[in-house]
């Protein structure tokens, strides 16, 4: 169960009182609260309950009314129910490569669907999961015609998560209103520093000393969405821009691994243009 709403005394009390007058067994609870006038208050609980998947209607009609007295937000997830992955890549693939071996030696809990990708080059990769691999070739002036056609193979497998294992496109807007929070970007930089194409090359002329990346959700600002998962690694002036790219190129991959576990673990709430993360 997530929640978020405001802050305000009684709200783990009523929580807890409720899953215990269902027969419900907390095993973990997390919570954390924004210290302002206008303060929010979030909040992460695991629990267990003997046939959850025939109750779990009747159980969010009864929670209905503690979460109106407190003007909350919430949803609950069933573990069972596992989230339905899209895997989208173009040419480089040391971060799909990561998430295929993790979900193949079920570290990460979800069901990879498909892969689609601008590109043939990551088709002989792909083959031996037996998933199905969608080329869809993307340019700006077809953009939105290969959106609708991505939409398409997506709502045929009622996905419900995007993973931009290094697609190197723009989204357009069309799809980011379909799955809002719901696509996971890696941004080959430590944003807010060097946002765009090409940061590897502009930290090394920059000098710089650290070298990152980012994984965020993705939204119409290009590289401006809440931000899941960050990383650096040390570098000096030894250090050459093919030395960045590989360097960074490890540090990518586990960043986005990360943030996707989270993710498909219903571990990250969405406030405004923040996430809060809560430990597994």
């Amino acid at each position: 169960m997530l929640i978020s709403c405001p802050d305000r005394v009684g709200i783990i009390a009523a929580v807890s009182e409720f899953l215990h007058k269902h027969g419900a067994n907390i095993i973990h609870s997390d919570q954390h609260a924004i210290e302002r006038e206008d303060g929010i208050f979030f909040m992460r609980i695991t629990f267990q309950l003997d046939d959850l998947e025939e109750k779990q209607v009747f159980l969010c009609d009864q929670f209905q009314q503690v979460a109106e007295k407190f003007a909350m937000e919430w949803k609950i997830s069933l573990s069972s129910q596992k989230k339905k992955v899209a895997l989208f890549v173009s040419k480089y693939d040391h971060c799909l490569q990561e998430l295929l071996w993790r979900w193949r030696i079920g570290e990460l809990d979800a069901e990879i669907k498909m892969v689609i990708s601008n590109h043939m080059d990551c088709q002989p990769l792909v083959e031996p999961y037996g998933l199905p691999y969608y080329h869809i070739p993307v340019t700006k002036e077809i953009r939105e015609e290969a959106a609708l056609e991505q939409l398409k193979y997506l709502k045929k497998e009622e996905i419900d998560t995007i993973i931009l294992a290094r697609y190197m496109q723009i989204i357009p807007k069309r799809m980011i209103d379909v799955f809002p929070n719901q696509i996971i970007n890696i941004h080959h930089s430590f944003l807010p520093a060097f946002v765009g194409a090409n940061p590897y090359e502009r930290a090394f002329e920059r000098g710089v000393k650290l070298i990152g990346a980012t994984a965020h959700y993705v939204t119409e600002e290009l590289d401006e969405g809440p931000i899941i998962e960050q990383d650096v690694h040390r570098v000096s002036h030894r250090h050459r821009p093919e030395d960045l790219i590989r360097i960074g190129s490890e540090v990518e991959r586990i960043v986005l691994a990360r943030a996707v576990k989270w993710h498909v673990n219903d571990q990250v709430l969405v406030h405004g243009n923040k996430t809060i993360v809560f430990p597994g």
